[in-house]
């Protein structure tokens, strides 16, 4: 593991202690509002030969400031996101690497009438009483033996778990739960290097399991689309839906770069 991620890991832990300091927190639990579903979403865009694109409203990667967000900043930028076809907005919420927050996710949410995805390094079970959302990231490689556990808490929580995996080890810890959806995210976590061939690579994997096993997974390629080719190449290699994060933000044009994105198989 890079050292950039154990930091962002030990960053979280320290955020964990502080949340169960607070005695309530363990026992208040959110009451989820229906859920919107991302499957069926990304199932319907795809009828339309369409992109189904993940926007994501990212201030920052670690060590790389993208642009200052506000709550207000969130929901006006996932606003756009909506207007130009995304089917699913994704919400940074880890506070010291990615100057993400809880306060955006909730702004993001009330704006649009899509799936929201809280995208955090999420470690503990008391994490998942902190807000609501539609989605939550859980990372194969981080959660080790204990993301089968974290899959099922989610789900009884009212969250649908994208699970994250980088290789096939990883990817075959997560064909063992009960998660709907798989992504797949380019970006080496030992050398944080971006290779697209990581998702060419792990689908034909998913869906070998998913014909032996009469299943289906939604499949999800993450990290490193810069443009509409980036983006071909994993669809047209089996991706059901790609997340893009940094290229939109970067674009200065949130609702054309999305668009674009979007329309790439046009």
């Amino acid at each position: 593991m890079h050292s950039i991620i154990n930091n962002i890991v030990k960053s979280t832990e320290k955020r964990i202690l502080k949340l169960k300091n607070k005695d309530e927190q363990e026992e208040r639990g959110y009451i989820q509002i229906e859920k919107r579903d991302i499957v069926q979403t990304i199932a319907d865009k795809k009828l339309q030969n369409k992109v189904a694109v993940i926007a994501e409203v990212k201030p920052a990667s670690p060590g790389k400031k993208l642009m200052n967000i506000t709550p207000n900043d969130a929901a006006m930028i996932a606003n756009e996101m909506e207007k130009a076809g995304a089917v699913a907005i994704s919400v940074l919420t880890e506070p010291e690497f990615f100057h993400g927050s809880l306060n955006n996710l909730e702004a993001v949410r009330k704006e649009v009438s899509l799936p929201v995805l809280r995208k955090d390094f999420i470690i503990s079970k008391s994490q998942f009483n902190e807000i609501e959302s539609d989605l939550i990231l859980l990372i194969a490689g981080i959660l080790g033996d204990d993301l089968d556990e974290m899959v099922n808490l989610a789900m009884s929580k009212g969250f649908e778990p994208l699970v994250e995996v980088h290789n096939k080890d990883e990817l075959e810890d997560a064909l063992k739960t009960k998660s709907r959806l798989i992504g797949i995210n380019n970006r080496d976590l030992s050398t944080l290097e971006i290779d697209l061939d990581t998702t060419l690579k792990l689908i034909p994997l998913i869906k070998d399991f998913d014909r032996n096993n009469n299943l289906h997974h939604t499949i999800i390629s993450e990290s490193g689309m810069q443009n509409t080719e980036d983006i071909k190449k994993v669809i047209e290699a089996g991706a059901d839906a790609v997340l893009v994060g940094t290229s939109i933000i970067k674009s200065g044009d949130i609702y054309t770069k999305t668009k674009e994105f979007v329309d790439a198989l046009d």
